[in-house]
């Protein structure tokens, strides 16, 4: 079986972002980019592009609002900071200022998962929930840090809003060689083929996925990984065929609450396209506040980490037709 990604090479989506948005500057003049107290990564833009960027200082909502402003006058503004602060404190500003009127406002951002040992306070488990939610919104999730430059620079054409969910993106590893994938917002990508299970996943436990298929195919078993870092729209035809090319197991994991995510996303599908399944497990942060730790050590404790996948992934195989 070919492999199609790359391990141990490690790189940083945030200076991905950074000189991303620093290139596409010279190609779009009407882009800005904002921050609310959180530009550290986007040096390269304000110094060559000083007149539009813009800091507001900790103030989310006045951030969003102020892109809003932008984005009615003809500009295509991008919002980046931290995600917990953005898909909560701001949520009502995301939702009336920018999704109402369907607006050009890219929301970029990290410290999605149960990353950075920050505390409750300080994860986004609730943000692809919230945004899902939103009319017009369109939500993706990407763990290889490569894919970023190319989904900003595809958002840039966009008639509304997108939200792009990122981990601490300091240290990120690549996942695929570059050209390998035909990446696309609202399709998903099979990062691994195979035929007894499908684990879907999004973010940073993409990674962990594909390890724990790695882990499976030593005793045998064939297991398809797909990354669906877009949630909405989602690749629903790649649910349906997956359905009937890997025997109707699923297993969903994702570093997000188990309930509101991916995994009800997925469940969905199955619903409204009437799929049989054979088996479908989820995998996630339960409805408790993580708590202290890095991020491995809380995956593990809440039942979502390489061990419990590959477990998961095992009951999934041994269930009968």
């Amino acid at each position: 079986m070919p492999v199609t990604f790359t391990f141990g090479e490690m790189l940083s989506a945030r200076s991905v972002i950074g000189s991303t948005l620093a290139e596409l500057g010279d190609e779009h003049e009407n882009l800005w980019v904002l921050t609310p107290d959180i530009g550290a990564t986007l040096v390269e833009f304000r110094d060559k592009f000083p007149e539009r960027f813009l800091d507001v200082g900790l103030a989310e909502q006045a951030c969003v609002g102020i892109a809003a402003g932008l984005a009615y006058d003809g500009n295509i503004p991008v919002v980046s900071g931290m995600l917990p602060f953005l898909s909560m404190r701001a949520l009502e500003q995301v939702r009336s200022d920018v999704c109402y009127p369907n607006l050009p406002v890219k929301i970029i951002g990290t410290h999605g998962g149960l990353v950075g040992n920050g505390g409750s306070t300080h994860y986004a488990v609730e943000d692809l929930a919230l945004m899902c939610a939103l009319t017009n919104m369109t939500v993706n999730s990407i763990g290889d840090p490569l894919m970023v430059g190319e989904i900003i620079r595809q958002s840039m054409t966009m008639q509304g809003p997108i939200y792009i969910r990122l981990a601490v993106g300091k240290k990120d590893r690549v996942l695929y060689e570059p050209g390998h994938h035909d990446v696309r917002i609202g399709k998903g990508i099979v990062a691994r083929e195979g035929t007894d299970a499908t684990i879907f996943t999004h973010g940073t436990v993409v990674a962990q996925a594909l390890d724990a298929a790695e882990e499976l195919a030593k005793d045998g078993h064939s297991v398809r990984v797909v990354d669906m870092f877009t949630l909405k729209p989602i690749d629903d035809d790649l649910i349906s065929r997956c359905s009937v090319e890997t025997n109707g197991r699923f297993v969903v994991v994702e570093d997000h609450l188990a309930y509101g995510g991916l995994a009800s996303r997925v469940a969905d599908v199955v619903a409204d396209r009437n799929i049989h399944l054979t088996a479908f497990e989820r995998l996630g942060i339960p409805q408790v506040y993580a708590g202290f730790g890095d991020d491995e050590e809380l995956r593990n404790k809440h039942g979502y980490g390489l061990e419990a996948t590959i477990a998961a992934t095992r009951r999934a195989i041994a269930t009968q037709s």
